[in-house]
């Protein structure tokens, strides 16, 4: 008989050896005190959600009218477009409401946090392999599944490298479209074995059969709705429709990709190695800081349609805030960080990351 899995946790240092993070929440709150502000979305989140559930059910319901198909080029624009609108749900809508940060009110954070099943994706284990294990243990391996990439590739230079890795900075970008793809047929289903086998389901007050049982149902729904009312109804042949629905997939997962592996797998982030005691040598906040970085800050488009997760230095130290509220305490953010001797990374362009996340694949790909 098997044993039952563990994760191997790790101990950060206290925070208040530094002080840095203690000084830095005191100096937000203040922010939001004297500016009379609450820390959660506003009436602009509302029309925000409005408008990326838009981008995503109109051409859907234009593909469903039969419309769409009378032209191919049309049809497949369609999809295309309804993948855009995957990564504006994904990004400024249901990712502020699984963090509760869309709401006070916990209901309208759950129910918008269900939207992830537009995405082909599956609420609790989002949760769970993002909010618990990605924010906490940012960067290191074994334990922050968003550097799991499995054997094809190689984000950390405490993982172990085969000879093809020399490749991966060409090959990752077709791989990372197929993102989306894997949520919405079997990763799901592995996660939700692998988090009941390590005791994570108990976080969210969830058995094994019943989050399996919710989790059959989702993706039944899913593939009827998605991939079946258009083969019924869309009026064009089956190919396309399959063809059409696969270049969504792949249009969301690509960005989706980018966007996530932009803000952690960068030249500048450390990928630290815990100690033999599994102990990591700084807090958790400057942990954050030294694993982390923003993009294209000063992008009035980037900030509105991807949710400010080009802002994810405050992101991740302050995930219970809405996103709306990035812009305004970035600077508080940078210069207590700079105040404490921390470093700040920043790349100024989306494009200047991306050069940089493909140099350190190269990198890291190398013998």
């Amino acid at each position: 008989m098997n044993p039952t899995p563990k994760l191997s946790l790790v101990k950060f240092a206290p925070k208040n050896k530094d002080g840095f993070f203690d000084t830095l929440k005191e100096r937000i709150d203040s922010y939001f005190k004297e500016n009379n502000l609450d820390m959660v979305g506003d009436s602009s989140m509302k029309w925000k959600s409005v408008a990326m559930l838009a981008i995503y059910l109109v051409p859907f319901a234009f593909v469903l009218s039969g419309y769409a198909s009378m032209n191919l080029w049309i049809f497949y624009g369609t999809w295309v477009l309804m993948g855009i609108g995957m990564v504006g749900i994904g990004c400024a809508v249901m990712h502020d409401s699984n963090h509760d940060s869309y709401s006070n009110n916990k209901t309208i954070n759950k129910n918008m946090g269900k939207l992830i099943m537009l995405v082909g994706g599956y609420d609790i284990n989002w949760r769970i392999q993002h909010n618990i294990l990605h924010h906490t243990y940012t960067n290191i391996d074994g334990l922050d599944q968003d550097i799991d990439a499995g054997i094809f590739l190689r984000f950390s230079t405490t993982q172990k490298r085969y000879g093809f890795h020399k490749f991966q900075h060409w090959y990752a970008w077709l791989l990372y479209g197929m993102m989306t793809l894997l949520w919405s047929t079997s990763k799901d289903f592995q996660q939700l074995k692998e988090y009941n086998q390590l005791g994570l389901l108990r976080k969210e007050k969830m058995t094994y059969r019943y989050a399996l049982t919710r989790l059959l149902i989702y993706k039944i729904l899913y593939y009827i709705i998605t991939l079946g009312l258009p083969l019924m109804f869309s009026g064009a042949a089956w190919y396309h429709v399959v063809i059409a629905y696969l270049a969504m997939h792949y249009v969301a997962g690509l960005s989706l990709s980018c966007i996530f592996q932009l803000a952690h797998v960068m030249g500048d982030c450390e990928f630290p190695k815990p100690t033999e005691e599994r102990k990591i040598e700084n807090s958790w906040a400057i942990h954050q800081l030294l694993n982390t970085a923003n993009f294209s800050p000063n992008s009035a488009f980037l900030n509105w349609f991807i949710g400010g997760l080009n802002r994810q230095i405050e992101h991740h130290l302050f995930p219970y805030i809405s996103h709306i509220h990035y812009k305004n305490i970035a600077p508080i953010v940078k210069a207590t960080a700079l105040e404490f001797n921390i470093p700040y990374y920043e790349q100024k362009t989306f494009f200047s990351a991306l050069v940089e996340h493909g140099r350190l694949l190269k990198s890291l790909g190398k013998a």
